[in-house]
């Protein structure tokens, strides 16, 4: 039996194309065996500024390309009236504690509803304890934890790894050798994994001896 093939998903929870994404994902994934990983970017680090959604930019790229988007995918999503946007810092270090607990893609679903969907200031640590706890994690300890700083340097390490894959935009979707950007269709991305797993299953059909025999 083959390992499963790894799906990695590099995202913000303030970027609403990486929620339409997961919709996407499920269908192309539903009946195959993969491990899915969410993983961070923060588009806007601390200190540079956010986005204000009273400015010019977030309503009209909005209007343009993500209200469409989700009438077609289906999905409930709103422009969040919090501003400036939330700092993402936060709300990842606490995905490393429930990631370590296996919790990681409950956590990631959560924050996105909680933020294109009920509004919630994701840069507010009450807020966060509070989804945390909503998934049945422990908030004391994720409270303490992020105030401590536990996992800060984990979530450097990870955006680390983005910067490695060279990550400008997300969603940005790693199947194997094959990079998606962008939203994918089901077929593409369903596609790319197939791919994947027949470029695996290929590899494992012959080997050299370290005598000479082939």
């Amino acid at each position: 039996m083959t390992d499963k093939i790894k799906i990695k998903v590099f995202s913000d929870y303030v970027c609403p194309f990486c929620m339409l994404a997961e919709g996407p994902l499920e269908e192309a994934t539903k009946d195959l065996d993969v491990d899915i990983e969410w993983k961070p970017f923060e588009l806007r680090a601390h200190p540079h500024p956010t986005l204000r959604p009273e400015d010019e930019y977030l309503p009209a790229i909005w209007a343009r390309a993500v209200y469409p988007m989700a009438r077609r995918l289906g999905v409930d999503i709103a422009l969040p009236t919090v501003s400036p946007q939330p700092y993402t810092q936060l709300a990842f270090e606490g995905y490393q504690f429930a990631a370590e607990r296996g919790e990681g893609i409950a956590y990631t679903r959560r924050m996105f509803r909680a933020f294109f969907q009920e509004d919630q200031d994701l840069g507010q640590l009450d807020i966060l304890q509070a989804l945390a706890e909503e998934i049945g994690l422990d908030g004391a300890a994720f409270r303490i934890a992020l105030e401590d700083g536990t996992y800060r340097e984990k979530h450097q390490h990870a955006l680390r790894e983005a910067r490695a894959h060279q990550v400008q935009s997300v969603p940005t979707i790693l199947v194997g050798d094959t990079r998606i950007e962008g939203v994918p269709s089901p077929v593409q991305l369903r596609k790319a994994i197939l791919d994947a797993q027949s470029e695996r299953v290929d590899a494992f059909g012959g080997a050299c001896s370290v005598n000479g025999g082939c």
